[in-house]
């Protein structure tokens, strides 16, 4: 076994004497909560990597994922190229927004809640992000919005990178995030499909975890 249990463990005894939990060193350990959900909770500090090989966008992906968090910024997803090829999903002042640049310029889809609803208000929200050749639309909780593009024959974002989630390191360049602030909350059931390929990302399976807990969602924010 080379992995680590998802779960919590308390009042370890060794010899009968009760250890003492003041680690001399830690490496992606959380404290435990009382009232725990389904879902990988992020820190604020870091993010999660993940398709190490890269990722291909290329025409169409079809992005779903539910979020909960009470920060108005944080990156939830980019997937970009050493060129201008990028997708980007974040929340800037309050509002989602999905980013795609084909190869010949930026256009972006914005969702901004009614009056006073917010997206932060530590409640799950369901997101989903659409590119369909130079079109593009995003839905959150079933509201649409859906932008034009004045790019129609740059249909394809060709990239080679791996998704990040939540965040991305200092040295990476990512074309369609505007935000650099890491997410703090909880993700769930992000899933990415391509035609008839349907994948569902596990976060314990990334190849680099910053600040970022799987399987462990505290069931209100601390």
């Amino acid at each position: 076994v080379t992995h680590s249990i998802p779960g919590c463990i308390g009042s370890m005894t060794i010899n009968s004497k009760q250890l003492d939990e003041t680690p001399v060193s830690i490496f992606a350990v959380n404290k435990c909560y009382e009232t725990v959900q389904d879902g990988t909770f992020f820190d604020g500090s870091g993010f999660a990597a993940l398709v190490r090989e890269g990722y291909k966008v290329r025409s169409d992906v079809n992005i779903t994922l539910e979020f909960r968090t009470t920060a108005a910024h944080g990156v939830l997803l980019g997937v970009s190229s050493p060129k201008v090829d990028a997708i980007g999903l974040e929340i800037v002042h309050g509002k989602v927004l999905f980013h795609v640049n084909n190869g010949a310029g930026r256009i972006t889809a914005a969702y901004e809640p009614r009056g006073t609803n917010s997206l932060c208000d530590g409640k799950w929200h369901k997101l989903q992000a659409n590119k369909s050749k130079h079109h593009i639309s995003l839905i959150i909780d079933g509201n649409l919005v859906h932008t034009d593009n004045p790019y129609i024959q740059s249909t394809s974002a060709d990239t080679n990178n791996p998704i990040y989630v939540g965040g991305y390191p200092a040295d990476v360049k990512q074309n369609c995030l505007t935000s650099k602030s890491s997410f703090r909350g909880c993700l769930r059931n992000l899933v990415l499909t391509k035609g008839q390929h349907t994948e569902l990302f596990d976060f314990s399976r990334a190849f680099d975890l910053r600040g970022v807990f799987p399987h462990s969602c505290p069931g209100a924010e601390h």
